[in-house]
């Protein structure tokens, strides 16, 4: 890894908190669907319904918020009231007032790389969301380029790698997600570290195990800090 120029960072659940704000969304779903079926069923239902719709929405809240309503009109054969309708719009509204909640050893990990590498964020979302989070963050400093992408696929990092001007072996990827900031990654021929969040949402979960010579799994991120000041 010596030769690295570029280290990448996910925002959501390697940053700062996100996953834990969508499920409290979702019991509030649940909760307010409570009379059509289970706990269960309803996630389930609500689950299907996003994943339809990424191609449409892409990921982020608000393509969230229509999703809840869609899953709402499917299960109630749409009777659903306006009133329970709105009070999901107001759920996603608060969604998107979520304070930013950076996860341990964030700041000292990026004030430690800053000026040693070219920092950047490389994460999925809606764009005006995600630039919010980072601006509240108070870590925008830290960040020579904040690419925002539809999603996290061997083109995308692809493209990513060419507007940097880099080679793959020179990019290092940092995220929560063995799906989205890892596989990717090292089928270009980049670097990753797997840093594991409490809880993950079910679309970026794998059943396999991940063994490759540019990837390591580590338990904080500021375990990165060894690797990279050598």
């Amino acid at each position: 890894m010596t030769n690295l120029k570029v280290i990448a960072f996910d925002a959501d659940d390697t940053l700062f908190i996100n996953e834990p704000y969508f499920q409290e969304t979702e019991q509030k779903f649940c909760a307010l669907m409570s009379d059509y079926l289970s706990q269960q069923g309803l996630s389930q239902e609500l689950f299907r319904v996003e994943i339809a719709n990424l191609d449409l929405y892409g990921y982020g809240i608000k393509g969230y918020i229509l999703s809840m309503i869609e899953a709402a009109m499917k299960i109630s054969d749409n009777t659903i009231s306006m009133e329970i309708i709105e009070k999901i719009i107001v759920s996603g509204k608060e969604l998107l007032q979520k304070p930013i909640v950076l996860l341990d050893g964030v700041e000292e990990t990026l004030s430690q790389l800053h000026g040693k590498y070219k920092l950047i964020v490389a994460t999925k979302g809606d764009l005006k969301d995600q630039q919010r989070k980072l601006h509240d963050s108070g870590l925008g400093h830290y960040f020579h380029h904040i690419e925002v992408m539809a999603d996290k696929q061997e083109l995308n990092y692809e493209k990513l790698v060419s507007r940097l001007e880099i080679d793959a072996s020179e990019f290092f990827m940092i995220g929560n997600s063995l799906k989205s900031d890892v596989l990717p990654v090292l089928a270009i021929g980049g670097h990753a570290v797997h840093i594991p969040y409490h809880t993950t949402w079910e679309h970026e979960k794998i059943s396999h195990k991940v063994e490759h010579p540019n990837f390591k799994t580590l338990e904080k991120i500021t375990d990165v800090l060894p690797l990279l000041l050598k």
